[in-house]
């Protein structure tokens, strides 16, 4: 049972945030504001939801995204963040379990996932 005080300040720091139904391994690309200097700018992080933890204010989503030579790159998301503009989900992925940290160790063919038939 949670504290309807804790609940109502949950729902005020909701409010306003456009956050699309995405589990783990679905494709997304999210759009991080980065403040340079005094300027600021967007920048895109596509790659795909592994793991998705927490509840509330409190939850995170994390993005794994094959870099330059093939060097996995991982972040970790608050979902209500500042900083986290937009969130668009690209393609549905089809998979079995709800953290997918088994990609770490494949790549290539065998770290595809199949996409989810609609």
């Amino acid at each position: 049972m949670r504290n309807k005080y804790i609940e109502s300040f949950e729902t005020k720091q909701a409010e306003g945030k456009n956050i699309p139904d995405f589990r783990a391994g679905d494709t997304i690309r999210v759009a991080v504001k980065i403040k340079e200097g005094d300027k600021t700018r967007v920048q895109n992080f596509e790659g795909v939801c592994i793991a998705r933890r927490g509840q509330g204010t409190g939850e995170t989503f994390m993005v794994r995204k094959m870099g330059a030579n093939n060097i996995g790159v991982e972040r970790i998301f608050p979902i209500l963040s500042d900083s986290v503009d937009t969130i668009t989900v690209l393609r549905k992925g089809r998979v079995r379990r709800a953290k997918l940290f088994y990609l770490r160790d494949r790549k290539g063919k065998s770290a595809r996932i199949k996409e989810l038939k609609r």
